[in-house]
């Protein structure tokens, strides 16, 4: 069967958007497995590996793998494979979203977070469970719609902080690189609502063109 465009057009950007933070938390975790030299910056993170460890793995599959859950085509063909990454998706989803309440919860806040951002982590992790548990209710009761609609959700909020480094770019290379509380917070939270709001769209313009139950965004995680 012919591939459309936007069977690899789709996930490709999804993977693009998600490889610079990827690439930090590889350098993270080589960094804890290494032994680094101790810092202010990394210091948190050395006093309890396991919980970033854990979100780093659990998220990085999750944006990954879950990029291939957007291409029609692929959900067309390959209905096995399509379920079988799913559930796969669905405990790295809960699972990065949880390690990162933990850490917004009990880790020390670096240089630049405060309030703001700390209020953000929270509402976009509890969020991000809520959407991945209404999605598996829904298609628990066979309600496609709202189970693809929930866990495009979930995977919009997951895919935060690649958004997140376009929304720093422009402050990094026109101010400086150490924003404070105010700006750092606009900016972690219109990544969030980027993702958040592009979502929606994609939510409603499918609900408002008829195509197969299986066309994109349908069935977008499990």
């Amino acid at each position: 069967m012919k591939q459309s465009r936007k069977d690899w057009l789709v996930p490709a950007a999804l993977i693009a958007l998600s490889l610079v933070p990827a690439a930090a938390g590889t350098a993270r975790v080589v960094e804890l497995t290494n032994s680094a030299h101790l810092s202010s910056a990394n210091a948190r993170f050395f006093a309890a590996p396991i919980p970033i460890v854990l979100h780093i793995v659990s998220v990085v599959i999750y944006s990954m793998l879950g990029a291939f859950q957007f291409s029609p085509g692929l959900r067309k063909r390959y209905h096995a494979w399509h379920r079988t990454s799913g559930r796969m998706l669905v405990p790295f989803g809960l699972l990065g979203a949880i390690t990162g309440l933990w850490m917004a919860q009990h880790y020390p806040w670096p240089a630049g977070d405060g309030w703001i951002v700390y209020a953000e982590r929270l509402v976009a992790g509890s969020a991000m469970v809520l959407s991945i548990g209404l999605g598996i209710h829904a298609i628990r009761r066979r309600d496609f719609k709202a189970h693809g609609a929930w866990m495009t959700r979930a995977y919009a909020i997951g895919l935060g902080a690649g958004t997140q480094v376009l929304t720093h770019l422009p402050w990094f290379l026109l101010v400086d690189t150490h924003p404070g509380e105010l700006p750092r917070g606009v900016m972690m939270g219109a990544g969030w609502s980027i993702n958040i709001l592009f979502a929606e769209w994609v939510i409603r313009r499918g609900a408002r063109t008829p195509r197969p139950a299986v066309s994109f965004p349908t069935h977008a995680v499990v």
